[in-house]
C-alpha cells in the first residue's frame, strides 16, 4: 500500500476540465490499436500529451503582504507600459503590464496573482490571432478580472490564442481569492496579461520563465516611479 501511495504522490493530477479530452484521446487510441498498432501508439503519445496539458500541480505560493505572483506558467513575453482594456475600468493611462505566453506544453491552469476580492469579471468576444503578438491584448477573445487587494486594483486578462478556443473561469464576481488560488484555464496555447498599479516595478524580465502561483512578478510595497518601460 505504501508503494501505491508513493507512486500516487509522484503523479501530477489532471484537472477535471481535462477528463473528457483525455478520455476521448484514450478511446481513440484503443480504436486505432484495433485498426493498426502503430497508429495506436501515436494515439497513446497524444493521450499522454493531453493529460500533461491538463495537469494541475500543487504550487507553494510565497506568503508576504504586497507581493504579486505569476498567474500562469510560461515565458514572460513583454514587460511594458500599456493602456488597460476599457472593460477593466482602470483608466486610460498606460500601466505596467506583464504578459506571459503559454505554449501547448505549459500547464494552463491560471491562478490569482494576489489575495483580494474579485470586483469585476468581463468576457469580451474577439479574434484568435497568435497570443504571442502584442495586438492580441486588444483584438483576441478574452476574459478579464479586476482584483482589489487593499488599496491596489490588479487587472488579470486571460487571452485566447491561435488554437485556444475556450476560456474557462473558476470564480465569480464578489468572491474572495487567495494569492495562487486557481481562477481559470485557457485550452491549447494562450496568454495572460497582468496590469499593475501605476508606479509599480515589475520584478521579471522578458524571456524569463514563470511558474504560476510561485514566481514573484512585482511587489506593491516598493513602487518605483522613476523606472520607465516601453509603451505598447
Amino acid at each position: 500500500m505504501s508503494i501505491v501511495n508513493s507512486i500516487r504522490s509522484q503523479l501530477v493530477p489532471v484537472h477535471r476540465e481535462g477528463y473528457p479530452f483525455v478520455g476521448a484521446f484514450a478511446l481513440a487510441s484503443l480504436i486505432l490499436f484495433l485498426l493498426w498498432s502503430p497508429l495506436g501508439w501515436i494515439g497513446t503519445v497524444l493521450t499522454i500529451w493531453c493529460a500533461l496539458f491538463f495537469r494541475d500541480p500543487v504550487r507553494v505560493t510565497p506568503v508576504r503582504e504586497g507581493i504579486v505572483v505569476a498567474p500562469a506558467d510560461g515565458r514572460v513575453a513583454t514587460v511594458i507600459n500599456a493602456p488597460p482594456p476599457r472593460e477593466l475600468g482602470l483608466g486610460e493611462r498606460p500601466l505596467p503590464r506583464v504578459s506571459i505566453f503559454m505554449n501547448v506544453f505549459n500547464c494552463h491552469v491560471n491562478r490569482s496573482p494576489v489575495t483580494g476580492r474579485v470586483d469585476e469579471i468581463v468576457y469580451h468576444a474577439g479574434s484568435f490571432i497568435s497570443a504571442d503578438l502584442d495586438k492580441a491584448s486588444e483584438e483576441n477573445e478574452r476574459n478579464a478580472f479586476v482584483i482589489s487587494s487593499g488599496a491596489a486594483r490588479i487587472g488579470v486578462v486571460q487571452i485566447a490564442g491561435l488554437v485556444a478556443r475556450r476560456i474557462v473561469c473558476f470564480v465569480r464576481k464578489g468572491a474572495t481569492v487567495g494569492a495562487g488560488e486557481r481562477i481559470g484555464m485557457i485550452r491549447f496555447g494562450s496568454r495572460v496579461d497582468v496590469y499593475l498599479p501605476e508606479g509599480t516595478r515589475p520584478l521579471v524580465a522578458e524571456g524569463q520563465t514563470s511558474v504560476a502561483g510561485e514566481t514573484v512578478i512585482a511587489d506593491l510595497r516598493t513602487g518605483d516611479g522613476d523606472r520607465t518601460f516601453r509603451v505598447g
